[in-house]
C-alpha cells in the first residue's frame, strides 16, 4: 500500500469517527446560562456581547453558557436558553 493510500485511509477513518461521536456528546450535554466565570464560557453570548468561547467578562452571566452533564444544570442554579432570554430580555 502507498502512502498516499493510508494518509486517505487515516483521514477517512478519522472523520467517520467524529460524525459517530457527535451526536453521543450532544445527547448527553445541555446549554446551561448563568453559571459560566468569567473567561470560562463555551461560545457566543446569548446577548450578543462576545462571539466566542473564553471572552465572557462576567461572573455567572446570565447570557454566558457552559456545556454540562445533561440534567444537571438546574442543580447547578443555572438556567435553560428559554429562561436566560426572559431573564436578559432578548426576545425570540
Amino acid at each position: 500500500m502507498n502512502q498516499r493510500a493510508i494518509v486517505a485511509a487515516a483521514a477517512a477513518t478519522l472523520l467517520s469517527t467524529l460524525f459517530v461521536a457527535t451526536p453521543a456528546m450532544a445527547q448527553s450535554k445541555e446549554k446551561c446560562y448563568g453559571i459560566a466565570k468569567a473567561g470560562q464560557n463555551d461560545c457566543a453570548s446569548l446577548a450578543g456581547t462576545h462571539s466566542c468561547a473564553g471572552q465572557a467578562k462576567l461572573d455567572n452571566d446570565k447570557g454566558s453558557w457552559k456545556y454540562v452533564t445533561k440534567g444537571s444544570c438546574k442543580q447547578m442554579m443555572g438556567m435553560t436558553a428559554d429562561e436566560a432570554k426572559m431573564a436578559t430580555g432578548k426576545k425570540g
